[in-house]
Parts: structure tokens; C-alpha cells; sequence
């Protein structure tokens, strides 16, 4: 494919022409296809179908530390859970907070609960947000009020270079948000150096706490599944251990309307959070925790059951790719990752020009997440980057949902250095 940049104005212009005769006749044909958010689809959550008759009237709703789940206690989550949240954390289950079926609740109170005790009457706070990153993370701190500083990303993760020498020097910054495996939206794996310098940060704010959100933990989609180094291992190591709160669910593993959340902290921090949650509430919900716990038994019987996740994922993510690769590859109108794992695949299109695509994709009936999204206040800089979510359309409407995508990146394109 000729690349746009080299093309004469005179053959812009014509390849534009052919682009939107094309465009015309995808909105003719009338589309309502969503790519907007990492929902799973139908088929994935018909895979825990199942789960829904484990507990039955004749079921033993006793666990070992719960007389009967049904009724009130038991703040932290039954201790079955814990052990399953542990192993998949791999942390010890005396740092598992078990909660609700939301991991970004958690995320929400975890915020409540340190600007209420840790960060109490301290003003003008910053939080640090690699980008692109996750729109719900940003916010979450916006809501507090908290000035959001933009963190490149890389190849390895954050640039730890800028993170390192951010924290060091300004002590108003209080944390940074990080999906550690698989990032939304880049599919990015921190590297074992950008965990062992996670580890070691020396920031001048001593209450700073890395938010550590491992939704995508176990969401491997090939047979090279990145592999993402303990980050508890390695604060035991330098003697940060309060630094971090990690968190995780089984809302892209079960029902995410249904599933389960956990965090990992340390003892101080856990009895931080148990301050807040006392009052808040006297228990989650343990009959949830107790049909998951049954359903799978245990990591194992979790991990396998991810393996139907992926059967049904890895199509999707090679039909996206496949089709970028083929109608988009050496035309210079786009970039994108190639992840191995995750909910998502990140394109960065003609600086200047995501705004447009997005527009152009939805009056052809393609909605996608706002363009800008992916940084913090909803201001990509560069105006470029577009998140591709593969996971909810059929394998048909993909398809034809990113064949419009590819038509719409090249006629923003060749309009932009049309007019350039």
C-alpha cells in the first residue's frame, strides 16, 4: 500500500474520492455496531451460565470461618475466597480483602478512604496517570479533586524515568494508576525492571500509594502470555510495603455484573481500609463468594475455565489485527499494538486526526470510546490515540465494523494532508 505522506495532492484527492464512495455505502447499508467499551460477549458469559445452579436449598451455606453465609459478618469475605484471591494474586490470604462485585468500587473507597485518613486536610493533590490509560482511573481521582499529571507510556511500561523523578521531587503527588498486565488500552506488560523500580520509588510524599489494578490478570488470549513479576515480592524487598494496594475480580472471568473483587494490601493498610468499611457495611455479598469459590474450586479450575475465555477471544483479536494489517500496513495512517492478552487493542492514527475518525465512524453506525478518552480529562494531546475494543460484536459485525474503521482512518487522513 502506497504510503499517504508520499502521495501528490492530485492522488490524495483521488484516493479520497474512492474512500468516501466507499463510506457512502456503509451508511447506506444502515450498521449498529459497538466497539466502545471491553464488554464480553454474549458467548463469554454464557460460559458461567452454570455457576448460577451451584448453590441450590439443600446447599451447605456453612464456610470455616462462617456459621451460615446467608446471614450477616464476615467484613474481609469468607476464607475460601480469600485463598482463591491469594493464589491468584499470589500473596498470603491475611492481605485479601474480599468485597463486592465491582473492583472499581474498590478502587473508588480505597480513594475515599485515604483522602479521609491518609491524606486528610492536605491540599492541592496530585495523581499520576500513565496514558494512555484507563478513562474510569482518571475519574476516579478527578472526582477527589485531585490535579491529574499525564505519565508517558512505553514499550516497558510508565516511563519510570519521568515517574521517578516526579515523585522524588514533588511530595504533593500522592500515587499513580497502573494496569500492570496487559494495559488498557496498549495491552502493555510492565517489564520485571518497571516493577523492581515500582518497587524501589523514594517518593518525597510518604504516604504515596501505587494503585496497582491487575484486572487482567489471568486474560491471556495466545501460547507467549506475558508474564508480570510479583510486585508484593519485590516491596518486601525494599521495605515498601504500604506502598501498594493491588486489586482484581472476576467481572471479565464470570458475569461483570455478578462477579467478585478483591484487593491485596498490607496489615496497615488493611486495617485503613477496615476503618472505612466497618461503618459502610457489615458484610459483601458471601453467597456470591461462596457459589464462585464452589464453581471453581480452586486457581486451577479458574485458569481452566479461562481457556474457554480465550477460545472464544483469540479469533477476535486476529480478525482485528488481520484486517489493520491488510488494509492499513505500510499507508502510514495508523499504528497499533499487537497484544497478548487483555480486552483491548490501541491505534494511534494520523496525529490531529482521532476525533475525526470517531465521527466518521459513528454516522456510518460504528461507535467507539471518544477519542481523548484514554488521557486524563479526556484531552489526547496529539489527538490520535483510539481504543479498539474486539470482545462484544460477533466475529461478523468485527469485521465489518473494523473494515469501516480502516475506510474512516484513511479519509481522515488523506483529508488532514489534503489539507496540510
Amino acid at each position: 500500500m502506497a504510503l499517504y505522506s508520499s502521495m501528490s495532492k492530485t492522488q490524495l484527492e483521488e484516493e479520497y474520492e474512492v474512500l468516501r464512495q466507499a463510506y457512502e455505502n456503509y451508511k447506506a447499508e444502515g450498521h449498529n455496531l459497538n466497539m466502545a467499551r471491553g464488554k464480553p460477549g454474549a458467548e463469554q458469559l454464557a460460559l458461567s451460565t452454570d455457576m448460577l445452579n451451584v448453590l441450590t436449598p439443600d446447599s451447605v451455606f456453612k464456610t470455616e470461618d462462617n456459621p451460615d453465609v446467608r446471614n450477616y459478618g464476615g467484613l474481609a469475605g469468607i476464607i475460601e475466597a480469600k485463598r482463591l484471591f491469594a493464589d491468584l494474586m499470589e500473596v498470603s490470604p491475611e492481605n485479601v480483602f474480599v468485597g463486592g462485585n465491582s473492583s472499581l468500587n474498590m478502587m473508588f473507597d480505597t480513594i475515599a478512604c485515604l483522602c479521609e485518613q491518609l491524606w486528610k486536610g492536605q491540599e492541592n493533590l496530585k495523581f499520576l496517570c500513565p496514558a494512555p490509560g484507563y478513562d474510569r482511573h482518571f475519574g476516579v481521582t478527578e472526582y477527589f479533586g485531585f490535579e491529574l499529571i499525564t505519565v508517558p507510556m512505553t514499550e516497558n511500561g510508565p516511563d519510570m524515568d519521568v515517574v521517578e523523578k516526579l515523585v522524588a521531587e514533588d511530595a504533593s503527588i500522592k500515587g499513580i494508576w497502573i494496569v500492570p498486565k496487559y494495559s488498557n488500552p496498549q495491552g502493555i506488560t510492565c517489564s520485571d525492571e518497571t516493577v523492581r523500580r515500582f518497587a524501589a520509588l523514594k517518593p518525597a510524599a510518604k504516604d504515596f500509594r501505587i494503585m496497582w489494578d491487575n484486572a487482567y490478570i489471568v486474560h491471556d488470549i495466545n501460547d507467549t502470555p506475558d508474564k508480570l513479576l510479583n510486585i508484593f515480592d519485590e516491596v518486601k524487598k525494599t521495605g515498601n510495603e504500604d506502598m501498594v494496594f493491588e486489586f482484581c475480580s472476576t467481572s471479565k472471568i464470570t458475569f461483570p455484573g455478578a462477579g467478585v473483587a478483591a484487593l491485596a494490601a498490607s496489615e496497615n493498610n488493611l486495617k485503613l481500609l477496615t476503618k472505612r468499611y466497618q461503618f459502610q457495611t457489615i458484610s459483601h455479598d458471601k453467597l456470591n463468594m461462596l457459589r464462585h469459590v464452589q464453581y471453581f474450586g480452586d486457581l486451577n479450575g479458574l485458569l481452566n475455565h479461562m481457556q474457554k475465555h480465550r477460545a472464544i477471544l483469540q479469533p477476535r483479536f486476529e480478525r482485528v489485527l488481520s484486517i489493520l494489517d491488510n488494509d492499513l500496513a505500510g499507508s502510514g495512517v495508523a499504528e497499533w499494538t499487537k497484544p497478548n492478552g487483555g480486552y483491548f487493542i490501541s491505534v494511534d492514527v494520523l496525529p490531529g486526526t482521532a476525533k475525526k475518525v470517531v465521527d466518521l465512524c459513528k454516522q456510518a453506525g460504528v461507535v467507539l470510546t471518544g477519542a481523548g478518552a484514554t488521557f486524563p480529562y479526556g484531552k489526547d494531546p496529539a489527538d490520535k490515540n483510539i481504543r479498539i475494543a474486539p470482545t462484544y460484536p460477533s466475529l461478523e459485525e468485527l469485521e465489518k465494523a473494523m473494515e469501516i474503521f480502516c475506510v474512516c482512518a484513511k479519509m481522515a487522513a488523506a483529508e488532514a494532508l489534503i489539507g496540510a
